[in-house]
C-alpha cells in the first residue's frame, strides 16, 4: 500500500525557525497600479530573512514575515525606497487615523484638480468642436486659444503622472502613470508641433489638426477615475474603521484616592476605572465593585445587555447601561479583545488569496508589454496606414497607452477581500486572510466537536419525574438544596434549574460525596440521598416504579439522578448536555450546500448517536481520544477531502490546526485563537454556514473580478490598436479609452462592495 501523502497543514514538521517570524505592516505610499505593488513586494521578497511579503495595492500596505534575527526593518523600508517608493513613518497618534488624514487630504486635492481641469478641458471640447457648436465665439476656436488652455491641464492637472512616470524612469521601471503621460503627452506635443510647424505636415501631404482636447479629456477623465476609485477604496476598508471608532478616547482612573481623566493609551495593567452609565468600558477588565448591565452586542453579536457585578469580565469598548461600577484592568493596549479583532481583520485584508498569483505575475511585465505593443502600434500605422499616417500612428498610440491600464487587475482580488473579510468581522466571523477565504470555498466535509460546539458545553435538567407524594418543586428543592455543597457539573445543574423555578433553597447541614456514586446530605432536618442506580441499590432503596422511565431517559443519552428523602423515592432527575439552538438548521443548511457532515466526540456511542440524530448528522464517530482527533482529521484529508474543523478550540487545537480550515467558536475575551483559520465570537453555529457561504461569495466576486480585468485588457487593447479598422472601420478615440480605463477600474471596486449588502 503506498505511502499516504504528508497534507499541506499537517505541522509536525514545522522548522524551528518560524517560531522566530515576526510580520510588519508598512503603509507604501507612490504606488498607482498593480504593476507598483509586484514591484515592491518583489523588492522585498528577494532580501534574505524575509519570509513572505504581500503588498496590497488596494489599502497601499505591504504584509512583512521576516526574521528579526537575519535582517532589520529598516533594510526592508529601504528596498522599497529603491524600488522608487515610499515608507510611511509610524506616527505618534494612531497609524491607521493618520493614514485616514491623508486619505482626506488626497481626496481633497484630487477635487480641486478635477474641478479646475473640468473648467479648462471643456473649453478646450467646445473650442475643438465648432461644428457642433457654431454659436462659439471664434477666439474660441483659434488653436493658440486652445493651447493655451490644454497647458494648465497638460503640466498642472497631469503633474501627478509625470511625477510618477519620471520616478519609474530613475529605477529603469515602467507603470501605469508612464502609460497615461507617455500616451497624453504624445496628443500633446503633436498638437503643439501642428500649430508650430504646419508646413511640415502639408509637405507630407497632411493636414494639421490639433488634439488638445484628447490629451486634456484623458488627464481629467483618469483624474475623475483617480477620485471615484479612491472614494471606493475607503469605502471597502469601513469595517476597520468602524472597529476603531469604538474606542473610547479617555478612562476614569482611580489613582492614589483620586479619580482622573487620562488618555485611554496611558492605562495600564491593574489600574482602578471608575465607570457611570451610557459610558464606553475602556479596556478589558474584571469588576471589582457595583452591578450593572452592559451591552455587548458589539463583540458577541448579543443583543440583550449582559448583567454584571463583582468577579465578571468586561470587555473594552462595549457600553454601559444603567449602573455604576469598577473595575480592574486586566488587558491594556493591542491585548484588548477590540486590539485583536483590528489586528485580525488588517491582516486579513492585507492578505493575498492564493487566485491573485497569475494577476501578479502578468501585472509584473504588463506595462513593459503595453509599451512595445504602443511602439509597434505607431510604427505599423505610420509605415502602412492611410493619410494622414502619421495622425493615425499618434492617435492610436496614445489609445493603447491609455486603455491598458493594469489596476483593475490589481483591485480584483484584495478589493474583494477587504470587503469580505470586513462583511464578516461586523458579523461576529473573524477570517484569518485571503488563502483562507480561498480555501474555505473549497471546503466539503465539516466536522464538528459535540461537547461545547454542538451542545452548549454544560449540563442541563431536561426531565423531572416526581413520585409518591413529591411534586416537581418539592423534588428540586431536596435534590438542589442538597447540592449547594458540591462542585460537581450536574449539581450546578440542579441549582440552576430551582433558582430559574424561583425555589427557594437551604444550605445542607451535613454533606458527604461517594465519587462517581452519589452524595448524602442532612436538609432541613431530612436525609437527602441522590446518586446512580447502583447507589440506591446499595442503600436498599426502592425504585422499581421508575425503572420503565428510567430506561427511557438512558435510552435519549440522558445521565440519571435518583433521589431520596428519608428513606422514600422522591423521584429522578434527567440530566443532560442540550444541543445548541442553532445546531439543527446549521446543519440542515450545510447539507443543502452539499457537504459532508460529521460529529467527532470521546463520549460513548449511544451518547453520540441521541445528540447526532437531534442534529441532524448521520455520520458519528464516537468514543475518539483528544489526542486522535487530528487522526481523524488526517484520514478524511488522505480520502481526498477538504475538511473543516469545527470546535471550541481549547482541546481540540491540535484537530483545528490540522483541518484545512480550522473554525474555533470564540468568546468576546478570547478571540484570537492561533489554531484556527476561523472565529465565530458569537458561538452561533449558523455562523459556520454564514463563514462558508461568505468564502463561496467573495472568490465568486474575485472571480468575476479577474475575469472581466483581463477580458477588458485582452479586448481592448488589440481594439485601441486598429485592429477592427481593416474590417469594419472602426477606431477606438483615446478619449473613449480613457474613459473605459477608469470604468474599469471603479467597476471592479464597485462589484466587491456588492459583497456589503450580501
Amino acid at each position: 500500500m503506498p505511502k499516504a501523502k504528508a497534507h499541506p497543514k499537517d505541522k509536525t514538521s514545522e522548522p524551528q525557525a518560524a517560531l522566530n517570524i515576526r510580520r510588519l505592516d508598512l503603509p507604501i505610499t507612490g504606488m498607482s497600479c498593480a504593476a507598483c505593488a509586484s514591484r515592491v513586494e518583489k523588492s522585498i521578497s528577494q532580501l534574505k530573512g524575509v519570509d513572505k511579503a504581500s503588498v496590497n495595492f488596494a489599502n497601499s500596505k505591504a504584509s512583512v514575515e521576516f526574521n528579526p534575527s537575519e535582517i532589520k526593518v529598516s533594510r526592508i523600508k529601504n528596498a522599497v525606497e529603491k524600488a522608487g517608493y515610499g515608507v510611511q513613518e509610524e506616527p505618534i497618534k494612531s497609524r491607521e487615523k493618520q493614514i485616514q488624514e491623508q486619505h482626506l487630504k488626497k481626496l481633497s486635492a484630487l477635487k480641486v484638480r478635477l474641478t479646475a481641469g473640468i473648467f479648462f478641458a471643456v473649453l478646450v471640447f467646445l473650442g475643438s468642436s465648432s461644428q457642433w457648436f457654431p454659436w462659439m465665439p471664434s477666439f474660441m476656436k483659434h488653436p493658440y486659444f486652445l493651447w493655451l488652455m490644454a497647458t494648465p491641464v497638460q503640466f498642472w492637472i497631469g503633474w501627478p503622472f509625470y511625477q510618477g512616470a519620471w520616478n519609474a524612469l530613475k529605477h529603469k521601471t515602467a507603470e501605469m502613470n508612464t502609460l497615461i503621460a507617455v500616451g497624453s503627452s504624445a496628443a500633446y506635443l503633436y498638437s503643439a508641433a501642428a500649430i508650430l510647424f504646419p508646413s511640415f505636415f502639408a509637405s507630407g501631404g497632411i493636414k494639421p489638426h490639433v488634439y488638445f482636447d484628447t490629451s486634456s479629456m484623458i488627464i481629467v477623465i483618469i483624474t475623475l477615475g483617480r477620485m471615484l476609485e479612491a472614494r471606493a477604496k475607503k469605502r471597502t476598508s469601513e469595517a476597520v474603521r468602524k472597529l476603531m471608532d469604538l474606542k473610547p478616547q479617555t478612562a476614569r482612573v482611580i489613582r492614589k484616592g483620586k479619580t482622573v481623566d487620562i488618555p485611554v493609551d496611558q492605562v495600564q495593567v491593574g489600574d482602578e476605572i471608575q465607570i457611570r452609565p451610557g459610558e464606553r468600558i475602556p479596556v478589558d477588565g474584571t469588576v471589582i465593585k457595583g452591578i450593572s448591565s452592559v451591552d455587548e452586542s458589539m463583540i458577541t453579536g448579543e443583543s440583550m445587555p449582559v448583567t454584571k457585578k463583582k468577579g465578571n469580565e468586561v470587555i473594552g469598548a462595549t457600553m454601559n447601561k444603567t449602573g455604576s461600577f469598577q473595575f480592574k484592568a486586566t488587558k491594556v493596549g493591542k491585548e484588548t479583545a477590540l486590539a485583536q479583532i483590528i489586528q485580525m481583520v488588517e491582516q486579513a485584508q492585507g492578505s493575498k488569496a492564493p487566485i491573485q498569483r497569475l494577476a501578479d505575475k502578468v501585472a509584473g511585465y504588463f506595462v513593459t508589454i503595453v509599451l512595445m505593443i504602443g511602439m509597434v502600434t505607431f510604427a505599423v500605422w505610420a509605415v502602412f496606414g492611410p493619410e494622414p499616417a502619421l495622425t493615425f500612428a499618434v492617435l492610436n498610440f496614445v489609445a493603447v497607452m491609455i486603455i491598458a491600464c493594469p489596476c483593475a487587475m490589481g483591485l480584483a482580488t484584495p478589493t474583494a477581500i477587504m470587503v469580505g473579510t470586513g462583511k464578516g468581522a461586523e458579523n461576529g466571523i473573524l477570517i484569518k486572510g485571503g488563502e483562507t477565504l480561498e480555501t474555505a470555498y473549497k471546503v466539503n466535509t465539516i466536522v464538528f466537536d459535540k461537547t461545547g460546539t454542538l451542545t452548549k458545553g454544560q449540563p442541563e435538567v431536561t426531565d423531572v419525574v416526581p413520585v409518591n407524594s413529591f411534586s416537581e418543586q418539592k423534588l428540586l428543592f431536596y435534590a438542589a438544596s442538597a447540592e449547594l455543597g458540591s462542585e460537581h457539573p450536574l449539581a450546578d445543574a440542579l441549582v440552576r434549574r430551582a433558582r430559574e423555578m424561583k425555589i427557594s433553597l437551604r444550605h445542607p447541614e451535613r454533606f458527604q460525596a461517594f465519587e462517581a456514586r452519589g452524595i448524602e446530605a442532612i436538609v432541613d432536618g431530612n436525609q437527602v440521598v441522590l446518586g446512580t442506580r447502583n447507589f440506591m441499590e446499595e442503600k436498599k432503596i426502592p425504585f422499581q416504579d421508575l425503572f420503565k422511565k428510567a430506561e427511557a431517559l438512558a435510552g435519549q443519552g440522558k445521565t440519571l439522578v435518583f433521589a431520596s428523602v428519608e428513606g422514600t423515592s422522591a423521584g429522578l432527575i434527567g440530566v443532560a448536555d442540550s444541543l445548541k439552538s442553532s445546531a439543527l438548521k446549521s446543519v440542515k443548511d450545510l447539507k443543502h450546500m452539499g457537504m459532508e457532515v460529521v460529529m467527532l466526540t470521546g463520549d460513548n456511542q449511544r451518547t453520540a448517536q441521541t445528540i447526532a440524530q437531534k442534529a441532524g448528522i448521520d455520520q458519528v464517530i464516537a468514543e475518539v481520544m483528544p489526542g486522535d482527533k487530528v487522526k481523524t482529521v488526517k484520514d478524511f484529508q488522505n480520502r481526498g477531502k477538504i475538511v473543516a474543523m469545527v470546535g471550541d478550540g481549547i482541546n481540540d487545537a491540535p484537530a483545528l490546526a490540522q483541518a484545512d480550515i480550522g473554525i474555533a467558536i470564540g468568546s468576546g475575551t478570547d478571540v484570537a485563537k492561533e489554531a484556527s483559520d476561523i472565529t465565530l465570537i458569537k458561538g452561533d453555529l449558523n455562523d459556520v454556514v454564514s463563514a462558508v457561504r461568505l468564502s463561496q461569495k467573495t472568490i465568486r466576486t474575485i472571480k468575476q473580478n479577474l475575469f472581466w480585468a483581463f477580458f477588458y485588457n485582452s479586448v481592448g487593447i488589440p481594439v485601441a490598436a486598429g485592429v477592427l479598422y481593416p474590417f469594419f472601420g472602426i477606431l477606438l478615440n483615446p478619449i473613449i479609452a480613457a474613459a473605459a480605463m477608469a470604468f474599469s477600474s471603479v467597476s471592479v471596486v464597485t462589484n466587491s462592495l456588492r459583497l456589503k449588502k450580501s
